[in-house]
């Protein structure tokens, strides 16, 4: 991995971490859907520093570079990502189906209860 690589990865996670931790004091994110993005970070920045295992680890799983292991790993984290928030729409869908029905039913209730007293 060139130096450049490993300086930009570094940057970047570190600037990724610590946004992660101002969105969190600030109350616009939730600790639990910050997790991930942190534990990304921290792990892109091992990997920045101790790129001999990144090498050794590459050549093992038969990568022509170390740089094409560090972009799978990027794009596993990013899947795994787009797995979570897409459990997370579907419970939020149900969420919103189910306050649906309660407002149906409500309007229902109020309305006969008013041809009720007509």
């Amino acid at each position: 991995m060139s130096v450049v690589l490993r300086v930009i990865l570094i940057v970047c996670s570190m600037i990724a971490f610590f946004l992660c931790i101002k969105k969190i004091k600030q109350a616009k994110l939730k600790v639990e859907n910050s997790v991930t993005w942190m534990v990304g970070a921290i792990l892109l920045i091992c990997m920045s520093i101790f790129f001999n295992a990144v090498e050794w680890v590459s050549t093992k799983l038969g990568f022509q570079a170390p740089v094409n292991f560090v972009f799978l790993v990027v794009i596993g984290f990013l899947l795994i990502e787009t797995f979570i928030d897409n459990i997370r729409i579907s419970q939020l869908n149900e969420k919103i189906k189910d306050l649906n029905h309660y407002i149906a039913l409500s309007e229902h209730e109020k309305k006969a209860k008013e041809e009720k007293k007509a």
